[in-house]
């Protein structure tokens, strides 16, 4: 009997001692949440502001490359479209300027920078 009221005594004072636990987690959960932001969240968002400048830089004649692979030159530019001219056979074709790849043509200002 003297064993069960020396284990229940132990049980007692385990539950009445409070544990530092809770505010381990909120802490750890946090470090995890800035981790993931800065492996995935902000290079991906540079990423897509890098491509946003470069759709809205784009110029009449600069050479350039589709997300269908498909290589050609600006000949026409709208607000959300543009005319290109192919390569191989010189047949026009319009596309989505989210469609664009990357563009070939280096401009000046672009190359001070």
């Amino acid at each position: 009997m003297e064993l069960n009221s020396i284990l229940l005594e132990k049980a007692a004072e385990g539950a009445a001692q409070p544990q530092g636990s809770g505010w381990f987690m909120i802490i750890y959960l946090i470090v995890i949440f800035g981790v993931m932001y800065f492996l995935l969240i902000r290079p991906q968002r540079k990423k897509q502001k890098e491509e946003k400048k470069m759709r809205e830089n784009l110029q009449i004649g600069d050479e350039i490359v589709t997300i269908g692979g498909i290589y050609g030159r600006i000949i026409s530019l709208k607000e959300d479209t543009m005319v290109i001219e192919s390569k191989s056979d010189h047949s026009k074709l319009t596309f989505a300027r989210w469609a664009l790849q990357s563009n070939l043509t280096i401009h000046d200002d672009v190359a001070k920078k």
